[in-house]
């Protein structure tokens, strides 16, 4: 039935995926799990580290994951101090330790930092620049040259 004032009911706004309940347990529950992993993971050694993360906190029981049966008998040694010191981070009663072999969710690449382009690089460019006879291509190598002088005020401060 339509309405009587011949305009259509407003709906009201859908809410964004992230704001339904569900959704933000869920991405509360990985966000602490992260953070969990971070910490316990830590004071292991540098390789060990790499090769297991923490999968799942439930019912007093911490499981991790090891990319090999030799990194998860490396991660066993620890396992007291780990348990140990989850109970301390998360406050849960923690007495199961288990591990489990499965490959290890992909790790993001972290940003590789620039490496800034040098006064000499800049003169180059500048120099470049002043022999070309096309305007657009002479802006482009200024504005490149001009990013080697925003990069070394950046770096005296």
């Amino acid at each position: 039935m339509q309405s009587t004032s011949g305009h259509p009911k407003k709906r009201a706004l859908a809410k964004s995926i992230g704001e339904c309940s569900p959704v933000a347990a869920l991405t509360a529950r990985a966000r602490a799990l992260d953070a969990l992993d971070r910490k316990l993971r830590q004071p292991l050694p540098d390789a060990l580290r790499r090769q297991c993360c923490l999968a799942d906190v439930q019912a007093g029981r911490l499981v991790f994951l090891a990319s090999s049966s030799v990194w998860a008998a490396k991660l066993r040694f620890y396992q007291t101090a780990i348990m140990a010191e989850a109970r301390v981070v998360s406050g849960l009663k923690i007495d199961k330790f288990a591990v489990k072999v499965a490959r290890l969710p992909p790790v993001p690449p972290e940003q590789t930092r620039r490496k800034p382009l040098s006064k000499t690089a800049a003169e180059h460019l500048k120099t470049a620049a002043r022999s070309l006879a096309d305007p657009e291509l002479q802006a482009v190598y200024l504005r490149l040259a001009a990013l080697a002088e925003e990069s070394s005020s950046m770096e005296r401060r």
